[in-house]
C-alpha cells in the first residue's frame, strides 16, 4: 500500500489526498515500496517519458480533459482518467528458451548444465525483475587436458619424471571421465635479447654450450599434441622433448596461455568438454611491458598466430599480455587455468589466480613427482565450486545475486557456491534494475558460470516510451490554433511559445506576471534557477540532476551523500531529503532496521564479538574483522573455531560433519602441505579422538579469503611392540627375582654375622674350671652273675 500525500496536477490545482489499495503487483513493482511523499506529482513532470523516469510507480493520464496528469496509478483512476488513457507499463519477464538440466554427460543428449537458457526482460527504470537460475555440476562430463609445460632448463628434472609419469597421469584422470582427451605444449621465452643468450655464436643453436651441456635452441611457444583419446600418444611426444635454456629468471608462459585459449581449432578444444590448461614452471613469467626492454612496443591482441610448424611466430614481435587479457581469453575459451608451481613461486601465482576467475594453484614437488595428485585435487576444487561471471553487462544496468548452495543455505549477496560435489545442483536469484533510460533501446548480455560451455543469454528492452507519442498530431487546434503538437494529453510548444497551451508568446512580457514566480514579495524569481516565462518559472536543465517545483525550488541532488552515494544508494532524494527504501532508515538512509545482516554463519550477532550498529556489525575484540566479525585470527578461540572445519573438511568427520553443517560455516579453502609455510597467520595443534596430533594453520591472504593449511599426516603415537614389552617383563621380573634373592641373602649373612659376633662374645665371658661332671657317666659298667659257677676270667 503505497500512502499519497499533498497531490498536485502539473496545473498546479491541489487534490484531496488519497490512498491507494492497489497491491505492488497492480503498480507494476516488484516489491513493495513506501513512499513518504508523492514524487510523480512534485516533480513537474511536463510530459510523458519525463513521468514515467520520475518514480515506477507512476503513471501518465493522456486524456484530454484530465485535470492531472503524472500520479499515481490508483489516484488518477480515481480521477476519472479511463484505463485505456493510462500509460503505466511494467517490468516484464519472458522465458525463451528453458530446456531441463542434464543429469550426466554421456547420455548422448547435449548437455545441458544451466537453466534457463535465453530470457527477455522489458525493464521500467528503477523497477526490478528477478528470475530462478539453475547450475548442475553434471557427472561423467567429457575433460580436455592441455599440459602446458616450462621447459627451461631448471625444469629438467621435471621432464624426466613426466616421462616416467605419463601413462599413470592419463590412467587417473580417466578415473574422472570416461571421455578424456590430452594434449601437450611447451614454452621458454622470446627469443631476443635479453631474454636469451646472443654470444657466443654456439649458443644461438645450443644455450647449453657455456654449461658444457647440450639443448634445444630456444624458442618462444610451441603446440606439441593437439588433444586426442589416444592417451599414449601423450607419453610418446613427451619422451621426444628437450630442454632448452634461456638468460633471465621470468619465462614467457603467459604468451603461451595466450595462444592456448585462442587457437581453438589448433589445439583441439570441444565445445562439450570441460577445458583444464595445467600450467608448470618453477619461475616467476613476464607479463604487459616487459617487452619494452627488448623494444616492444606492439600490445597482445588476443589472437592466435600458430605458424604451419606450430610455433608462435609473433613471439619477437608482440609484447607479453596483461592479466586483464589472460583473463578474457580464458573466459571466451572456458578453459580453468591450473597453476602447478614449485614452492618458491606458489605466493605470485596465488595472487594471479585471486585475478583470473576459475583458477587454482598447486605446489609443485621439484621433480613434478606430485603432478598427478596436484592435477586430480585441483580438479576436484574446480567441480566443487560454481561462480557466476557476468559478460556485457553495461553500466546502466545493475544486478545483484543471492545464492541457495547445499543444504538449502542461502547466503546473500553472492552469486558463487562451494563444496559441491558432482551431481549436486545448485541456485541463484538474480535481480536486474535498469538505471535510467540509456540511448539504446534493446541490449544483450550473458550470464554463465565460470569454466562452463552454457550460458544465460539476457535481452533487456527498455521501457523508456509511451505508446500515446504515436498519436501525436502536430500543429493541433488544442494548442491555441496549432502553436504547438498535441502529444499524450499535453502540448509540446514550437519555438517562442510558452504555457500549457502554448497560449503565450515569448515576446509579450508582463511585469505583474513576475509576481506569480515568487513563494513571497521580495523572494528571488523562481528560486533563482529559472525564468519566469507567462506567470510560470521554467526550471533549468542542467546535466546533473533535476530543478523541479512551482518556483524551481526543489532539485534531486541537494541530499547527503554516505560513502560518495546520494543517500546512500538506499532511498530518493526528493526535494532535499531522502526518501529511504524498506529496511532502512537516517538522514541520508545510511543506517539498516535489519540485524540479520550482522548474523554470523554460525547463527550469532557479530559472531559475539561485536555490536550490530545500522545493519553494520562494529567489531569491538581486538583483531576481529569482516561484515560480521568472523575473521579473527589473534582471537584466543581462532584455533577452536577452525579446529571443527578442519575435522568436517579434511578428515570427513566431526560434529559439523554429522549434521550436515560443515558446507554452510566452512567457507574456508583448505589445502594439504607436507610443512607449515612462514605466511602471517596462526599456527594451530589439537589432539584428535584418537589421540593424534594435528598440526594446521589458519591466514588469509590479500583478497580475505580464509585459507587452512592442514599438515597431511597427524602425529599419532604408535602402538606397543610385542616384543619388546615380552623383553621388559620379562627383564623386569627376573630382576625382581634377582633383587628378591640378593636381599634374602643380605638379610641372612647379616642375621649370622649378628649371632656369631654374639657367640664370640659370649665364648670371651666364660671361665671353665677342671673336674667331675657329677651328672657323667662312664662309658663301661660292670656286672657279676651270682648264679655262675665257673671262674670269672
Amino acid at each position: 500500500m503505497i500512502p499519497t500525500l499533498s497531490c498536485y496536477s502539473t496545473l498546479g490545482r491541489p487534490k484531496t489526498p488519497q490512498r491507494s489499495n492497489l497491491n505492488s503487483d497492480h503498480l507494476g513493482l516488484s516489491q513493495v515500496q513506501v513512499i513518504s511523499s508523492n514524487m510523480c506529482t512534485s516533480r513537474g513532470a511536463n510530459n510523458c517519458k519525463q513521468c514515467l523516469a520520475v518514480h515506477p510507480s507512476c503513471a501518465w493520464c493522456s486524456q484530454q480533459a484530465s485535470t492531472s496528469r503524472c500520479d499515481l496509478k490508483a489516484n488518477l483512476l480515481a480521477a476519472g482518467c479511463a484505463l485505456q488513457e493510462l500509460e503505466f507499463p511494467v517490468s516484464s519477464l519472458e522465458v525463451v528458451e528453458d530446456r531441463p538440466l542434464s543429469s550426466k554427460a554421456s547420455s548422448g543428449k547435449d548437455v545441458i548444465q544451466m537453466q534457463p537458457q535465453q530470457l527477455h526482460l522489458k525493464l521500467r527504470p528503477d523497477d526490478p525483475k528477478k528470475f530462478i537460475v539453475q547450475v548442475r555440476q553434471v557427472e561423467d562430463y567429457p575433460v580436455d587436458l592441455y599440459y602446458l609445460m616450462d621447459l627451461s632448463n631448471s625444469m629438467k628434472d621435471d621432464l624426466n619424471r613426466l616421462r616416467t609419469l605419463g601413462n599413470d597421469l592419463a590412467g587417473n584422470m580417466s578415473l574422472i571421465t570416461s571421455n578424456l582427451r590430452m594434449g601437450f605444449g611447451a614454452f621458454v621465452d622470446k627469443t631476443l635479447s635479453p631474454y636469451m643468450y646472443m654470444t657466443p655464436m654456439e649458443a644461438l643453436k645450443n644455450p647449453c654450450y657455456s654449461i658444457q651441456n647440450t639443448c634445444w635452441p630456444q624458442f618462444g611457444f610451441k603446440h606439441v599434441l593437439t588433444l586426442t583419446d589416444q592417451l599414449s600418444r601423450f607419453t610418446e611426444e613427451v619422451k621426444k622433448q628437450q630442454v632448452s635454456r634461456n638468460r633471465d629468471s621470468p619465462e614467457g608462459g603467459f604468451d603461451a596461455i595466450i595462444q592456448v585459449a585462442a587457437c581453438k581449432e589448433k589445439i583441439g578444444w570441444r565445445q562439450e568438454a570441460s577445458h583444464l590448461l595445467v600450467f608448470t614452471t618453477d619461475a616467476t613469467t613476464h607479463t604487459a611491458l616487459d617487452g619494452r626492454l627488448a623494444g616492444i612496443v606492439l600490445p597482445s591482441d588476443g589472437q592466435c598466430y600458430l605458424n604451419n610448424e606450430n610455433m608462435y611466430e609473433k613471439s619477437t614481435t608482440m609484447d607479453y599480455p596483461s592479466l586483464a587479457r589472460l583473463t578474457e581469453k580464458l573466459s571466451e575459451s572456458n578453459i580453468n587455468l591450473i597453476f602447478a608451481v614449485t614452492k618458491g613461486v606458489v605466493p605470485l601465482y596465488r595472487n594471479y589466480s585471486e585475478l583470473i576467475p576459475g583458477t587454482v594453484v598447486g605446489m609443485l614437488a621439484d621433480d613434478s613427482g606430485n603432478v598427478i595428485e596436484l592435477i586430480q585435487e585441483a580438479y576436484k576444487k574446480i567441480r566443487s565450486k560454481v561462480e557466476l561471471e557476468l559478460i556485457g553487462v553495461p553500466e546502466y544496468l545493475s544486478l545483484s545475486f543471492n545464492a541457495t548452495c547445499m543444504n538449502n543455505e542461502f547466503i546473500r549477496g553472492v552469486r558463487s557456491c562451494s563444496g559441491l560435489t558432482v551431481g549436486d545442483t545448485v541456485s541463484f536469484s538474480v535481480e536486474v534494475l535498469a538505471r535510467g533510460c540509456p540511448k539504446e533501446k534493446r541490449h544483450t548480455f550473458m550470464l554463465k558460470p565460470v569454466g562452463f560451455k552454457n550460458a544465460l543469454q539476457i535481452t533487456v528492452d527498455f521501457q523508456c516510451e509511451c505508446g500515446c507519442e504515436a498519436q501525436a498530431e502536430p500543429s493541433s487546434p488544442i494548442c491555441s490554433q496549432g502553436n504547438g503538437t498535441y502529444v499524450c494529453g499535453t502540448c509540446q510548444c514550437y519555438p517562442g511559445r510558452l504555457g500549457t497551451r502554448c497560449e503565450c508568446s515569448e515576446n509579450n512580457y508582463l511585469a505583474s506576471e513576475q509576481d506569480n514566480c515568487s513563494p513571497e514579495p521580495g523572494a528571488p524569481i523562481c528560486s533563482g534557477r529559472g525564468e519566469c516565462v507567462c506567470g510560470q518559472c521554467s526550471c533549468h536543465s542542467r546535466d546533473y540532476g533535476k530543478i523541479y517545483g512551482k518556483y524551481c525550488q526543489c532539485d534531486d541532488v541537494s541530499c547527503p551523500l554516505y560513502q560518495g552515494r546520494l543517500c546512500a544508494g538506499n532511498g530518493v532524494c526528493d526535494c532535499g531529503r531522502c526518501s529511504c527504501k524498506p529496511g532502512w532508515t537516517g538522514d541520508n538512509c545510511n543506517c539498516s532496521t535489519l540485524a540479520e545482516s550482522c548474523m554470523s554463519s554460525l547463527g550469532l550477532l557479530c559472531s559475539g564479538r561485536g555490536q550490530c550498529v545500522c545493519g553494520t556489525c562494529d567489531c569491538t575484540q581486538p583483531g576481529a574483522y569482516g561484515n560480521t566479525c568472523e575473521r579473527c585470527p589473534t582471537c584466543p578461540d581462532a584455533c577452536t573455531l577452525k579446529k571443527d572445519c578442519v575435522e568436517c573438511k579434511h578428515f570427513k568427520r566431526g560434529r559439523l560433519y554429522d549434521d550436515s553443517s560443515c558446507t554452510r560455516i566452512c567457507k574456508d579453502e583448505t589445502e594439504v602441505v607436507e610443512m607449515l609455510g612462514e605466511e602471517n597467520g596462526v599456527n594451530c595443534t589439537y589432539k584428535d579422538e584418537n589421540d593424534c596430533i594435528m598440526y594446521f594453520q589458519y591466514y588469509e591472504d590479500s583478497s580475505s579469503r580464509s585459507i587452512l593449511s592442514i599438515i597431511k599426516e597427524p602425529e599419532c603415537p604408535k602402538g606397543p611392540d610385542v616384543l619388546v614389552v615380552l623383553s621388559s617383563v620379562t627383564g623386569a621380573i627376573l630382576l625382581l627375582g634377582l633383587g628378591a634373592l640378593f636381599l634374602w641373602k643380605l638379610l641372612v649373612t647379616i642375621h649370622d654375622r649378628r649371632e656369631f659376633t654374639k657367640f664370640e662374645e659370649e665364648r670371651a665371658r666364660a671361665k671353665w674350671d677342671t673336674g667331675n661332671n657329677p651328672l657323667y657317666k662312664g662309658a663301661t659298667s660292670t656286672f657279676t652273675n651270682v648264679t655262675y659257677g665257673g671262674s670269672a676270667q
